[in-house]
Parts: structure tokens; C-alpha cells; sequence
């Protein structure tokens, strides 16, 4: 049951072009704030999942959607109940749902092979499990590639007391990329070569722009670089707006989803970007965003124009708009090859003016993982502190080891000492080896204070996870007992994704946390691309300031290069997920197991089985 109050979305009768009748869910329909939307609320819910026809910017298709539409349907929880999800599986594989970011047994979790066995066909899975925090979330399939046709919808979970952030109507804005191609295929695509959808690449006439900008030694230099690297500078995307068309609420750019307001108030807009593979930048072009939430949890508001939002992150932004004008929603690729595009207006039927696409972004030394101190000319040599190459010489059979690499070692077992940042343990620095390891970055930095590829010199203010800052006090101030170092690690070539250059296939112990322990996860990103790495179960605090307000997040964005940590409370005993959140980079084997063991889990016989557990979730 809804009710007409400023917490119900407002939505006109009509839907737009994306689909045949009756597929779009009322929540995604354009808002002419005549009506409240039908969103599932309550305790109770029946979920079926199927298979679809769509049709997209007027071309049909086939989804996979939960009670026929895509996106799922809007499930409103309220914080404290418990709830019930009956989910019946009608397809003719296997399925699941992964409630993202939710806090929540791990049997609940929703990964086959990790926390549960998976829906099989013709069967219902009841999840149940109580409310324990409020907030913008979503959910989505954890079974092959079933996430990239449509497998995916928003929770908005009201707190059970008085909500912090004041508005007088809001919108839930899920962004998403959509392919005709079957995922499938397209893997194969990116397997067989992993630019062959990139059609951003630089062709002579930049070599000539080069020339006049910096001469001809610098510019071939630089060509002969990035040749050796294996590497192109404008690699940033995988698969690009050639190939994706990018959705808000399920609607192309063509179909005008439309969000209204009054003059003067404040609109929330809970905006979720349920991509694939696409990180997104998003604005509203003449109307500043005031964030007041990321990840579900509530930060302390901080106004700015744009912010580069990673796959499965969320982020809540309060907009005032005082013109009598229609405004453009804006999230544009982080390659800048395509946009998704909706409009905020006071009546329905008007329509924004789309910006156009701004020039695309290049890949820089700092992304070489050379921490920006090599320039042009002869610092672009080896000596310069390039990073090393393992996979430009075409035999890696020299970097393979009998043993076992670093991504299988037992990180809960590493001794204890003197550590930065107050802590009491001690990390092994390793550069990771092997053939799914083509380059180490040799001096990764820092990057919490830049707002992502791309962001850095656009003439407005863009948001940098260095400006965020929890509401509440963190709940755990305690510093960590020890320090673990985690290597995003790739070859390009192969299209290998890996941490520590094993796969999740390959992986033979899961990575340990004990119950209760307060430990340091650093990521090394020695790849040159930004991965919105994402732990199941448990939220961390992002090591971005000194103080008891740092942001906690479930998901967040290692820029290439970049040496990232978070502080974890190992407080939910189970084994979780831990991946790398763009989906081909996660099905290639950017994926582990976090097992939160309590003592009596941590003999010898617990681990054997463990290490044999994880090992047998490996997918191709």
C-alpha cells in the first residue's frame, strides 16, 4: 500500500518508448506528479523471473526481467521489519538475486556457490531476513551474465525514524547500459581482443596534433610507450557507447523520461547506476547537487556540479531548481563515447536540450602507475620508473612458479608488527607474478582527492571521494590490528582480470578475516583502468582522513595506479564475495572469497574445507 506524502515518487499514467505495453514499471514511468506509484511495499513479496520481449529506442529484444519489466520492481522496505522475498524461477538456467549492500545473513547473499546453490529452473528460493539499515540500495542477478539483460532493480529502505535529510518529493534515477548483442558473444568478443569494441582509439590525425602540441621526438616517445605497454590512451572503457546504449529508468535518450517539480522545492533524486560495465558521469547541467548520501549511508551534505559514479554505487543528491525551465539529467560515459539523458521539468512534455558529448579523456602516467612523476622525452624510459611489462615479450611461460601465487596464500596468517597509520600489524609489499600479470604499477599514489578520469579540469566543481564525510560517527574507531595488500591485476592481451594474478577459478584459499577484528584492506591497482571493486556483507570505512567521520561505503572506484585503503569491521562471520563489479572483468576472474571465521572455523580442517569451497565456485 502507497500513500500521497513526499515520500512516494509521482508518476503520469503514461509510459515512455522503451518497451511494449505493460513492461516498464510504473515507478520508471516520466513523473507528472498526478498520481502515487505503484511500488511494492511491505513485508511480503513474490518476485518472478523470466524472459521478456523489449524494445529499445524502437528496436525489439529479449530481457530477462523480475515480474516482467526492466527495470525490477521498486521494492520499498522499511527499516526494522523483517522481510519476505519468494523468488520463482522461470527461465530455463539457473538464477539468483544478490540484494545489494543490504546487511544480511550470508545465506541470504545470493551468490551460487559462495552463499547459497542458486535458483534452478522451475523452483522458488524464499529469502528472509531482517531490516537493518535504511537507505538507497538495489539488487540484481549473481549468475552469469543474466545482470547485463536487464536482471536488476532499486530498493529504498525508509528509516525507522526520522529521516535526516529533508525533501518535498524525490525520484529514484537507475542508470544502466543496454546491448542487443548477446553478453555472451560479447565476451567471446573481448576474448578473442580486448579493444575490438573500443572504437575510441587515436588514429594519425591525433599523432599530428601531437606533433604540433609537444614536437616529434615527444610524440614519438610517447607512441612507442604506450606500444610497449601494450596499452592505449584512450583504453578506458571496454565496451563503449558503440556498442551500449545507456538507459535512465530503462529509457533511452530519445524517449525523454521526465521528472517534474514545483518551483522551490526540494527534489531527492536516489540515483543507483545499475551498469554493467559503465562508469557513469553525472550532472545537471545549471543546477548544483547537494550530496547527502553514498552507498546508502548519510554523509554530510557537500554541494557540487558532477560526480563519477562506479558500477553498483549509489548516491543521494538534493536539487532546489527555482527557474521555471526544463533541466537536462545528464550521465554520460567516463570514455564519453554515449549519455543516457532525462529531464527535470515543471510540467510534463517538456524536454531539455542534451549537452553535447564533451571530447574523450586520455589516459595520463599517473594511470601508468608511475605516480605522475615522468614526463615527456627521455623520462618516459625505463629507468623513469615505468611500469615493468611483463607481457610484451610474448612468453610468460618465465614468470610462472610451481607454487602457488600471492592471491593464494592464507592473508589471514601474516605477521604482526609495527605498521603506518597507528596500526598495530604489518602488510607484505609484493609485486604479483605471472601470465595474468602484464604490468606492475611501480609507484601507485594516492588518488581520494581527484574526482575520477576525466573530471579534473571541467570548468565546475567535481566531487572527490576526499570530500566526503559520514553523518554519524564511525562505530568502530579502533585502529587496525594488521594490513592486508590486494594487486588488481590484468592481462590486457588475454583479457585476464585477476587479483594478485590469480583467478577466481584458479584460487585455492579464500582471503581470512577473523570475527570481529579490525583490519586494513589496501588495493594496488596495477592495471590502467578504474574498477569499482565491491565486498559483499559488510560495509568499510574509506581511509580518506584522520577522525571518526570517515565515509563507509560498499562499493568504491580504484583509479588506475592508485594505492586505495579501507578499515573493515569483520563483523559478519560467513563466506562473502569480493569482486571487482564490471561484469566482464568479474565472470574473467576479478573475484575472491572473504571468509569471516569465528576461533572454532579457523582449524586446520575448517580451512582445507574452505580453501575447497573456493576453489570450486571458479567460473570460466
Amino acid at each position: 500500500m502507497t500513500f500521497v506524502n513526499r515520500r512516494n515518487f509521482l508518476a503520469t499514467g503514461a509510459a515512455g518508448g522503451l518497451a511494449i505495453s505493460g513492461l516498464l514499471p510504473a515507478w520508471a514511468r516520466s513523473g507528472g506528479g498526478l498520481a502515487p506509484q505503484n511500488v511494492l511495499s511491505g513485508t511480503v513479496f513474490d518476485l518472478t523471473i523470466g524472459r521478456t520481449p523489449v524494445r529499445i529506442d524502437g528496436r525489439p529484444g529479449r530481457g530477462i526481467t523480475i515480474n516482467g519489466t526492466i527495470p525490477a520492481p521498486l521494492l520499498r522496505w522499511r527499516e526494522g521489519d523483517e522481510i519476505t522475498l519468494r523468488v520463482t524461477n522461470t527461465l530455463d538456467s539457473d538464477t539468483s538475486i544478490h540484494w545489494h549492500g543490504i546487511l544480511i545473513p550470508f545465506q541470504m547473499d545470493g551468490v551460487p556457490g559462495v552463499s547459497f546453490p542458486g535458483i534452478r529452473p522451475g523452483e522458488t528460493f524464499t529469502y528472509r531476513f531482517p531490516v537493518r539499515q535504511a537507505g538507497t540500495y538495489w539488487y540484481h542477478s549473481h549468475s552469469g551474465l543474466q545482470e547485463q539483460l536487464g536482471h536488476y532493480g532499486p530498493i529504498v529502505i525508509d528509516p525507522a525514524g526520522p529521516d535526516p535529510v529533508e525533501f518535498d518529493r524525490e525520484y529514484v534515477i537507475v542508470l544502466s547500459d543496454w546491448t542487443f548483442m548477446d553478453p555472451h558473444r560479447l565476451f567471446d568478443e573481448l576474448k578473442k581482443s580486448a579493444d575490438s569494441l573500443n572504437y575510441q582509439k587515436r588514429t594519425f590525425a591525433d599523432f599530428l596534433a601531437d606533433v604540433s602540441e609537444d614536437g616529434l621526438g615527444d610524440a614519438i616517445a610517447q607512441r612507442d610507450m604506450w606500444a610497449r605497454m601494450r596499452m592505449m590512451r584512450t583504453d578506458i572503457s571496454d565496451v563503449t557507447g558503440a556498442t551500449y546504449t545507456y538507459l535512465i529508468n530503462g529509457h533511452g535518450p530519445e524517449d525523454n523520461w521526465t521528472a517534474v517539480f514545483n518551483r522551490g522545492e526540494r527534489v531527492r533524486l536516489r540515483i543507483i547506476n545499475a551498469s554493467a560495465m559503465s562508469l557513469l558521469n553525472f550532472r545537471i547541467p545549471g543546477l548544483p547537487m547537494t550530496v547527502v548520501q553514498a552507498d546508502g549511508l548519510n554523509v554530510q551534505p557537500v554541494e557540487t556540479d558532477e560526480f563519477q559514479i562506479g558500477v553498483a554505487e549509489t548516491y543521494d543528491v538534493v536539487v532546489e531548481p527555482r527557474e521555471d525551465r526544463a533541466y537536462a539529467i545528464v550521465a554520460e560515459a567516463i570514455d564519453r563515447s554515449g549519455m543516457g539523458v532525462a529531464t527535470l521539468a515543471p510540467r510534463p512534455g517538456m524536454r531539455a536540450e542534451a549537452p553535447p558529448l564533451r571530447e574523450r579523456p586520455l589516459l595520463t602516467m599517473t594511470d601508468m602507475g608511475m605516480g605522475g612523476h615522468a614526463g615527456h622525452g627521455s623520462a618516459m624510459g625505463a629507468g623513469a620508473g615505468m611500469a615493468m611489462d611483463h607481457g610484451s615479450g610474448g612468453d610468460h611461460s618465465a614468470m610462472e612458479h610451481d607454487g602457488p601465487a600471492h592471491g593464494a596464500m592464507d592473508h589471514g596468517s601474516m605477521d604482526h608488527g609495527a605498521m603506518a597509520g597507528g596500526a598495530t600489524g604489518m602488510v607484505e609489499h609484493h609485486h604479483p607474478q605471472g601470465p595474468g600479470v602484464a604490468n606492475v604499477a611501480m609507484a601507485p599514489v594516492s588518488r581520494l582527492d581527484e574526482p575520477g578520469i576525466g573530471l579534473d579540469d571541467v570548468p565546475h566543481r567535481a566531487l572527490s571521494y576526499a570530500q566526503l564525510r559520514s553523518l554519524d560517527p564511525n562505530p568502530d574507531t579502533r585502529a587496525p590490528g594488521r594490513e592486508i595488500e590486494l594487486h588488481l591485476t590484468s592481462n590486457m592481451e588475454r583479457y585476464m582480470w585477476s587479483f594478485d594474478g590469480v583467478r577466481f577459478s584458479e584460487v585455492v584459499e579464500p582471503i581470512v578475516f577473523h570475527q570481529d577484528e579490525r583490519l586494513r584492506l589496501t588495493m594496488v591497482n596495477d592495471t590502467m583502468m578504474p574498477h569499482p571493486i565491491h565486498l559483499h556483507g559488510m560495509f568499510f570505512d574509506v581511509v580518506n582522513h584522520e577522525g571518526d567521520h570517515r565515509p563507509r561505503k560498499h562499493t568504491i572506484i580504484v583509479k588506475p595506479g592508485e594505492r586505495l585503503s579501507v578499515d573493515i569491521t569483520a563483523n559478519e562471520v560467513g563466506d562473502w564475495a569480493f569482486h571487482c563489479h564490471l561484469l566482464y572483468h568479474m565472470h574473467a576472474g576479478m573475484m575472491q572469497v572473504v571468509s569471516v571465521r569465528t576461533d572454532a572455523d579457523s582449524s586446520p580442517d575448517a580451512d582445507a574445507h574452505a580453501g575447497h569451497h573456493a576453489h570450486m565456485t571458479g567460473r570460466d
